[in-house]
C-alpha cells in the first residue's frame, strides 16, 4: 500500500540514526504541494525532515483541488520513512502536531469519508456566491466579525459553490474541515478544529471564538457541519490502533490538533508577541504578518486578521495569492535553475528600466480581494531578457507586499524589522529587493521549516515540553540583516505608484473578462 516515498530529499541537523536520548515531537505541515513531516527533540532542535509531493487538480474558472485521501497518503509514508531513516523508536514521539494549509473546503459524510476532491485555498470559482451573500449580509459586517473580506479563496464560499453546483455532494455533507483536522481525525476518530483554522473560514466569530450564528443564517448553511474549536495546544486523542499500524506510531500517541499555517509560522519566526517584529512567509503564497492583542481592521479592509495559536493573540495578516508561485512559475517558463535566474536578476534592473510585472496569477487576495485579477507584464521592449523578466517578478512580489505592509503602519502599528522564512527567502537576490522596496531591515531566520516549528512549539506547550509560547524567538537564529539603500528606496517607492497605476487600469479589464 505505501510503497516508495517519493520524497524531495531529508535533511538532519545534529543527528545520526540510531537510538534517540530525548523525547521527539513529530509534526506533519500539510502544504499546498506536500507534506513536510519533521521531528524535533525536546529542546526544539530539528533533527530530520522529509517532504511527500502530491498534486493539485487546476481547472477552467479557477479550479484548484486535491484529494484528502493524498494527503492521508503522504502522512503514512513520511512517518514510516522519518521513523525508519532516523531510527527512532515509536515510544520515543512525545506527540504528533499539525500545520496545515487553511481556507480550504474537505467534505466529509458521517463516516469521516470525503464526499468529493477538497477544494484548497487557491480555488477561487466561487466569487457568484460571494456577491450574492453579500446581499445578504453587508462586507463591512462581516470583516467586522471575522477579520477578513469575504471572498472566494475562502471555505464558506466554497460550501456555496458546492451546494449550487453538486447538490449531492452537499447532501451528504455531515462536516467541512481543514485539511490538518482531516489527518487529525484519521489518527484519532476525533474530529475538531483550532481558532486559527476556523478564522480562515469566514465563518468564525474570532472574538467571540464561536461560530458565527449570524453569517450562516445569512448563508443558510446549518452551524452543524463545522467541527468543535479547541484551543491549538488540545491533545484532542490519541492514535488508534488502526492508525498505529498504518503510521508505524504506537498506539495512544497522544494527538496536538495544531494550527493553520499562517499563524503556525508565525510563532516558527518567533512573532508570538507584540514587539515590533514582523515576518515574511515567501511560499507558493506569500505575507507579511505580525502578532496583535486585537484584531487589526484596516478602514480600506486590505488586510486580513487571523486568530494566533497563542491563546488571546491575533495575527494581523497581508497575503497574496502567488508570491513564491510567481517566482516559480517564471523559472518553469523560462526553464532556467531557480538560483541562476535569481543570480541574474540581481544584475539588471526592471522597474527601473520601464518594465513591471502584477503578480496576481491566482486571482488576488491583499490588496484586491479580487479573484478576476491576472498576471502582466507592463512595459517590455526589445531589449529586456530573461533576466529582466525575473526581476520584474521579484519586484512584483514585494511592491505588492507593500501594499499590505503600509496598511499596518498606517493604521499605527510600529515595525522595526522584518525577518524572512520559507522557500524564496533563501536567496540573497529576493531579500536585497524586500529590503529596498519596503525601507526596513530584513533577516532571514536560520529555519528548517517555520510552520514545522511553529507545530513543534504548540505540540512541546501541550506537552509541557516548553513552558509557554515565549520559547519561541530562542529557538531559530537570524541572519545578519540586509539594510536597505534608502536611495534605492525612494526610487521604488517612485516606481511602486507607477504598479498601482497599472493594476488601477487593468482592474476593469479584468473584471470583464
Amino acid at each position: 500500500m505505501l510503497g516508495k516515498s517519493p520524497l524531495l530529499g531529508m535533511s538532519k541537523v545534529g543527528a545520526t540514526p540510531g537510538h534517540s536520548e530525548q523525547q521527539m515531537i513529530l509534526t506533519h505541515d500539510l502544504g499546498t504541494t506536500g507534506d513536510k513531516a519533521a521531528m524535533f527533540g525536546d529542546d526544539g532542535t530539528p533533527t530530520a525532515v522529509i517532504t511527500v509531493r502530491y498534486p493539485t487538480a487546476f481547472g477552467p474558472g479557477g479550479r484548484a483541488e486535491q484529494s484528502p485521501l493524498d494527503w492521508w497518503d503522504a502522512v503514512l509514508r513520511s512517518t514510516r520513512d522519518l521513523l525508519e531513516r532516523t531510527g527512532t523508536a515509536p515510544a520515543e514521539i512525545t506527540c504528533v502536531s499539525f500545520s496545515g494549509q487553511m481556507m480550504g473546503a474537505v467534505f466529509l459524510d458521517g463516516r469521516g469519508e470525503p464526499v468529493r476532491p477538497a477544494i484548497i485555498w487557491a480555488d477561487t470559482r466561487s466569487a457568484g456566491q460571494c456577491e450574492h451573500l453579500l446581499g445578504r449580509i453587508p462586507m463591512e459586517r462581516v470583516y467586522e466579525l471575522t477579520g477578513h473580506r469575504l471572498n472566494a479563496t475562502y471555505s464558506l464560499a466554497k460550501v456555496l459553490w458546492v451546494r449550487e453546483h453538486e447538490p449531492d455532494a452537499y447532501a451528504a455533507t455531515r462536516a467541512i474541515v481543514q485539511a490538518k483536522d482531516f489527518v487529525a481525525h484519521r489518527l484519532t476518530g476525533r474530529l475538531a478544529t483550532d481558532p486559527s483554522d476556523a478564522s480562515g473560514t469566514n465563518a468564525f466569530d474570532q472574538v467571540a471564538g464561536v461560530w458565527s450564528e449570524e453569517i450562516l443564517e445569512a448563508a443558510g448553511v446549518p452551524m452543524t457541519l463545522w467541527p468543535e474549536v479547541v484551543p491549538s495546544t488540545t491533545v484532542i486523542g490519541h492514535v488508534t490502533p488502526e492508525a498505529a499500524a498504518l503510521t508505524g506510531l504506537a498506539q495512544g500517541t497522544p494527538v496536538v490538533i495544531g494550527g493553520g499555517d499562517g499563524p503556525c509560522a508565525a510563532t516558527g519566526a518567533g512573532v508570538v508577541a507584540p514587539d515590533g517584529s514582523a515576518y515574511t512567509y515567501l511560499g507558493s503564497s506569500s505575507w507579511i504578518s505580525l502578532a496583535a492583542d486585537a484584531p487589526l481592521l484596516d478602514p480600506g479592509m486590505r488586510t486580513m486578521t487571523f486568530n494566533h495559536v497563542v491563546p488571546g493573540r491575533f495575527v494581523p495578516t497581508a497575503t497574496m495569492q502567488a508570491g513564491g508561485a510567481s517566482l516559480e512559475w517564471i523559472s518553469e517558463v523560462l526553464a532556467a535553475p531557480h538560483a541562476d535566474l535569481l543570480a541574474a536578476a540581481g544584475k539588471v534592473e526592471a522597474a527601473g528600466d520601464g518594465l513591471f510585472f502584477l503578480p496576481h496569477l491566482l486571482g488576488e487576495r491583499s490588496p484586491y480581494w479580487n479573484p478576476k485579477a491576472r498576471a502582466a507584464f507592463i512595459g517590455l521592449a526589445r531589449h529586456h531578457e530573461r533576466a529582466h523578466l525575473a526581476r520584474a517578478v521579484v519586484e512584483g512580489v514585494a511592491m505588492n507586499l507593500l501594499t499590505g505592509l503600509r496598511a499596518f503602519t498606517g493604521n499605527g502599528t510600529a515595525i522595526e524589522r522584518i525577518d524572512a522564512v520559507g522557500g524564496a527567502a533563501v536567496a540573497g537576490e529576493v531579500l536585497r529587493v524586500l529590503a529596498d522596496v519596503w525601507g526596513l531591515p530584513v533577516r532571514r531566520r536560520t529555519i528548517v521549516e517555520a510552520n514545522s516549528l511553529g507545530a513543534a512549539i504548540v505540540g512541546g506547550v501541550a506537552m509541557g515540553v516548553f513552558d509557554d509560547f515565549g520559547v519561541a524567538p530562542g529557538l531559530s537564529a537570524a541572519e545578519p540583516a540586509i539594510m536597505p539603500d534608502m536611495i534605492v528606496h525612494e526610487r521604488y517607492i517612485r516606481e511602486y505608484h507607477r504598479f498601482l497605476d497599472a493594476y488601477a487600469r487593468l482592474e476593469p479589464w479584468f473584471n470583464e473578462h
